[in-house]
């Protein structure tokens, strides 16, 4: 009799269970890519060494294969519940096996560690109200109708999103997320001591979206404010050590590049973001306004302005600045011609008052819509960025003529745009008294993430973005891409510089690449 009670309650048990997942709808979206690239994505052959030799500076090759996997899995429970996981495969290169012995599986053999999570979230709403809540690692970005990614932020991010509509024509998302946290091993007075393990390392930030929409027109308010650790950006390096010590640490790029004076100097005496060792909180804003405007349709306005700005109690590392994009097209039944420009402020030549451009704490999802070459554009596997991820310091005019079409299934988009540097050339001459060197316009590093072009270089980018649409789920992307670039050599800007305007050492940067896109 027990025993046929113990089958009974444990097949209650099963059906339960069964009943219980049965109401959980489970769906499945992503995205396989399969890419071909050649080309060279550097302006450097060759740098010049302390011992005015050269050194080959790009080692890339000029052809690669690449793939990538993207999954994402939702559990719906009902249009209140959700859960997501959004899981990235690559991107691999084939044949290689990565570094540092983790192999990213694009080696003879396959097997590596390569799989990331990019996302895990759950949504859910506030019951009786409709206050949509989502929780967890979650992509999160300032709006931009221009550039379709703003210049200040945007990345994965764990954090808490607010979202509620309050009713046909104003929403609002409210979000807190903590980039940066328990990353900071300490210092050490001695071989085997630390103290201060994870103190005041962490950053978090705050927004508030406030999206307006009218007949013909949208308008997004928008701001964030953010609280920065002074151990934020410190690894734990020896404080005590001496002047080897690395204070600000170097593994969180990201918010070195963008947040600090370029190049890292902060001083006419060549005193660097090395040498500051900061105890209180900084502080970062953002703010900025984008619309887009289709009310005369088929013309189109768009237009973004953003400002923002980061202060230390050492206020040599403070960092201001702004930006401003307008866009304005006109719709064809063949395609979308249009114009576009945008100006960013830049450094003046000023070494101890920190810097004039705009901050940016990640552009980890740019996708710039102007650029794919230049800047970071490509949705897929291609060489990108090669201005750099960031539009700070920059100014730019373009014409875009999007998505025209002569065949079925087959489009096209042709750029090209003209790009200036905002940055004071003087700064430069100053930099090479303070310490003695005279640094490159991509020499990159802190407080640097892009090339520095001062206000008398240039570039010119030519790009022509084809795709042809073979199946409901499956594309082939051809993008081509030239970049010319123009450093002064009149003033002397980059004398003995490792990039020098009449060096042979300088070249354009082009690339080709062809993506096989299969999406569901």
């Amino acid at each position: 009799m027990k025993k046929c009670l113990t089958l009974l309650l444990a097949a209650g048990l099963v059906f339960s269970a069964a009943s219980s997942a049965s109401a959980i709808d489970f769906k499945a979206q992503g995205e396989w890519l399969v890419g071909f690239a050649g080309g060279q994505g550097n302006f450097v052959d060759k740098t010049r060494t302390a011992e005015n030799g050269k050194k080959k500076a790009d080692s890339s090759d000029r052809f690669t294969a690449s793939q990538r996997v993207r999954l994402q899995l939702d559990a719906v429970a009902s249009e209140s519940l959700s859960g997501t996981v959004f899981f990235e495969i690559g991107d691999q290169t084939w044949g290689s096996g990565g570094t540092y012995g983790k192999g990213s599986g694009g080696a003879m053999g396959a097997d590596g560690v390569s799989v990331e999570v990019k996302r895990a979230y759950i949504d859910w709403m506030v019951p009786d109200t409709d206050l949509k809540v989502r929780m967890g690692i979650q992509g999160i970005q300032a709006p931009s109708f221009v550039l379709k990614r703003a210049q200040s932020f945007g990345d994965d991010v764990a954090g808490i999103a607010l979202s509620y509509q309050f009713n046909e024509y104003v929403g609002a998302t409210a979000f807190w997320a903590r980039p940066y946290n328990d990353n900071f091993s300490g210092y050490n007075k001695n071989s085997n001591k630390s103290y201060n393990k994870s103190y005041m390392d962490n950053i978090d930030l705050g927004g508030l979206f406030i999206p307006l929409t009218f007949d013909g027109v949208k308008i997004t308010p928008w701001g964030m404010l953010a609280g920065i650790g002074p151990n934020a950006d410190r690894v734990g390096e020896d404080y005590f050590a001496g002047s080897d010590s690395d204070v600000w640490g170097t593994s969180i790029g990201k918010f070195r590049q963008g947040m600090l004076p370029a190049f890292g100097v902060v001083g006419s005496d060549g005193r660097t973001v090395h040498d500051i060792k900061l105890s209180e909180y900084g502080t970062a804003w953002w703010a900025g306004v984008t619309g887009d405007i289709t009310y005369w349709d088929p013309f189109r306005v768009a237009f973004d302005f953003t400002a923002g700005g980061v202060s230390y109690d050492e206020s040599r590392l403070n960092r201001a600045g702004w930006m401003a994009a307008l866009l304005v097209e006109y719709k064809f039944d063949w395609g979308t011609p249009g114009i576009v420009g945008w100006y960013a402020s830049g450094d003046d030549d000023d070494l101890g008052n920190g810097s004039e451009r705009l901050p940016t704490l990640s552009t980890g999802m740019s996708d710039n819509d102007l650029s794919h070459f230049a800047f970071d554009g490509n949705p897929y596997i291609a060489r990108e960025g090669t201005l750099g991820n960031s539009m700070a310091g920059t100014w730019g005019v373009g014409l875009r003529v999007k998505d025209f079409s002569f065949v079925e299934d087959l489009k096209h988009t042709f750029r090209i745009n003209y790009i200036g540097g905002t940055n004071d050339h003087e700064i430069l001459k100053k930099l090479n008294r303070a310490t003695g060197t005279w640094v490159a316009p991509n020499q990159g590093g802190v407080g640097v993430e892009n090339m520095y072009l001062t206000d008398l270089d240039s570039a010119l980018e030519i790009g022509l973005y084809n795709e042809y649409k073979m199946y409901d789920n499956f594309k082939i992307a051809l993008d081509a891409n030239y970049v010319a670039l123009f450093l002064d050599d009149g003033h002397k800007t980059w004398k003995y510089s490792a990039m020098n305007g009449k060096s042979r050492d300088v070249r354009d940067a082009w690339n080709v690449n062809v993506s096989f896109v299969y999406e569901f």
